[in-house]
C-alpha cells in the first residue's frame, strides 16, 4: 500500500511511466472489444448482418454518453484523489472517492430510465432510418439496463489506476472482456438472440468488472479505501470534481452530438452504406487511440501525484516522455491505415460495397491522426493539474467549435458531399492541435514556475 505511493514519487519517470502505462494500454486495446467485437459479431450475422450494424452503430452514440457520464465524475474525481495523496492527505482523497462513487450510482439510476423508456425516440434522432431502427432499439434497451454496472467499472476504475494500481485496473478489463468474448457467440449465435444477445452479453461482463473493482477498493491491498461514512455528497468535495471531469464529459458526450451530425448529414448525402462507413470509421478510430488514452492514464497519476507533492521536475519529465510517446504510437497508426485500410474496415463487415465506399473516407477521416499525439497529451496533462478552464475550453474547441460546424459547411464548398463530410475530421484535427500546443506552451511553463517559488 505504502509502496505503491512512494513509486509515485521516487520512482525513475521513465521506467514508472512504462510500467503504468503498459497495463492501461492492453487495458485499453482490451476495453474495446466490449463494443466492437459486438460489433464484428452482429455484422457477421447471416442476411441481416449490415443492417443490423449500421443499428447498433446508431447506438454507439448513446454509448459514448453513458461512458462520458462516468468520465463526468471520476475524471475529475481520480486526478483530485491523486493530487490530495501527493500532499498527504489520504482522509481527503478517500473523500473524494466515496463522493464520486455515490455520484455514480445516483446518476447510474437515472440514466437507465431514460434510456430504457426513450430509446426508440431517442434513436431516431441520432440517425437510425427504418430500415436500421428496430435493431437499434432492442440493442439499447438490454445495454440500459446494465448502465449502473458499466458507470461503476469505468468511474470507480478510473480511482484503481490514479493509485498506481496498473495490473489491478487492467484485471478489472480484461475480466469483462474474456466473459464478453466467450458470451457474444453463445447469445448471438448459437441460442439466436441476434442484437439482444450481444448487449446481454456486455452488460454481464461489466458486472462482473464492477464486482470485481468493488471489491478492490473494499479490501485491504488498497491505498484508498471506500468508506460508506464518506458517500453523503459534499458540495465542497463533489463539485471541483465535477468541474475538474466536465472537460473529458465534453470530450466524451460530444462524441455523442458528432455521431448524430456526421450520421444525419452521411444519411442525406450517401444513405445507409455512408452511415454504416461511419460506424466503422468511428470503430477504427476507437481501436486507433486506444495507445493513447493508455498513455495519458499511465501519465496521469504520476503527473498529478507530484503537483501535489510540489515536484516541478517529475511533473516535467513525465510529460515530455508522455508527449513523444504520444506523437510517435500517432504516427505508425496513421501510417498504418493509411497503407492498409480495407485490413481495418474488413474486420467489421465483407460487403464489397462497403469495403469500396469506406476505403477512401477512413484515409482521408484518419489523415491528420499523426499530430493528434500532441493534442491528447496536452490536454490531459491539464486535466492530470487540475486545470479545469483550459481543458474545458480545448475540449469545446476541437468538437464543438471547429468540427460540428465544418460538418456542415465543407458539404456546401464541395462537389463530393459525403467525402467533405469525412474532411471535416482531419481540417478540425490540424486548428485543434495547433492551438493546444500553443496554450500549452504558455500555461504549462507558469504553471511548473508557481511551483518551484513556491517551495
Amino acid at each position: 500500500m505504502q509502496n505503491s505511493t512512494k513509486m509515485l514519487g521516487e520512482a525513475p519517470v521513465g521506467s514508472l511511466l512504462f510500467k503504468l502505462a503498459l497495463p492501461a494500454i492492453i487495458a485499453q486495446i482490451v476495453n474495446l472489444l466490449y463494443n466492437v467485437v459486438d460489433r464484428i459479431f452482429i455484422g457477421n450475422i447471416p442476411l441481416i448482418g449490415q443492417a443490423a450494424l449500421t443499428g447498433v452503430g446508431v447506438c454507439v452514440p448513446l454509448i459514448f454518453l453513458i461512458s462520458a457520464f462516468a468520465a463526468f465524475v471520476s475524471m475529475g474525481g481520480a486526478p483530485r484523489a491523486s493530487i490530495a495523496l501527493g500532499r498527504g492527505d489520504r482522509e481527503e482523497a478517500e473523500r473524494i472517492l466515496a463522493n464520486c462513487f455515490f455520484a455514480t450510482v445516483l446518476l447510474s439510476a437515472v440514466l437507465t430510465v431514460i434510456f430504457a423508456v426513450f430509446a426508440e425516440p431517442i434513436l431516431l434522432m441520432f440517425g437510425a432510418s427504418e430500415n436500421t431502427v428496430g435493431y437499434a432499439v432492442s440493442y439499447m434497451r438490454v445495454y440500459a439496463l446494465g448502465t449502473v454496472f458499466v458507470q461503476v467499472t469505468l468511474g470507480m476504475n478510473a480511482f484503481i489506476t490514479a493509485q498506481g494500481f496498473a495490473r489491478i485496473s487492467m484485471l478489472t478489463v480484461i475480466i469483462g472482456a474474456l466473459i464478453n468474448l466467450a458470451l457474444d457467440p453463445l447469445f448471438i449465435f448459437v441460442l439466436d438472440m441476434g442484437v439482444q444477445g450481444a448487449a446481454l452479453a456486455t452488460i454481464i461482463s461489466q458486472a462482473a468488472s464492477a464486482i470485481w473493482v468493488v471489491m478492490f477498493l473494499l479490501g485491504r491491498n488498497t491505498t484508498l479505501r471506500l468508506k460508506t461514512r464518506y458517500m453523503s455528497l459534499k458540495g465542497k468535495i463533489i463539485f471541483p470534481c465535477l468541474a475538474l471531469g466536465l472537460s473529458p464529459f465534453i470530450m466524451q458526450s460530444t462524441e455523442s452530438i458528432l455521431a448524430v451530425c456526421f450520421n444525419t448529414s452521411l444519411l442525406k448525402y450517401g444513405g445507409d452504406v455512408a452511415v454504416c462507413t461511419m460506424t466503422v470509421l468511428t470503430s477504427v478510430w476507437q481501436f486507433a487511440s486506444m495507445p493513447l488514452h493508455g498513455l495519458t492514464q499511465g501519465a496521469q497519476p504520476i503527473i498529478s501525484y507530484n503537483y501535489g507533492a510540489g515536484n516541478a521536475e517529475r511533473c516535467k519529465g513525465a510529460f515530455k516522455l508522455l508527449l513523444i510517446s504520444c506523437l510517435s504510437v500517432a504516427s505508425v497508426i496513421c501510417l498504418l491505415a493509411e497503407l492498409f485500410p480495407q485490413t481495418f474496415i474488413s474486420m467489421f463487415n465483407s460487403d464489397p460495397e462497403l469495403i469500396e465506399f469506406a476505403i477512401p473516407a477512413l484515409r482521408i477521416y484518419i489523415a491528420a491522426c499523426g499530430i493528434f499525439g500532441a493534442q491528447i497529451a496536452c490536454q490531459q496533462t491539464f486535466i492530470a493539474i487540475g486545470n479545469a478552464k483550459t481543458s474545458l475550453f480545448l475540449a469545446l474547441l476541437r468538437k464543438v467549435f471547429l468540427l460540428i460546424p465544418l460538418i456542415y459547411i465543407l458539404p456546401e464548398l464541395l462537389a463530393d458531399k459525403t467525402s467533405a463530410v469525412f474532411l471535416a475530421e482531419p481540417i478540425a484535427d490540424t486548428l485543434a492541435v495547433a492551438t493546444t500546443v500553443t496554450l500549452f506552451v504558455l500555461q504549462f511553463s507558469k504553471a511548473m514556475k508557481r511551483m518551484e517559488s513556491a517551495k
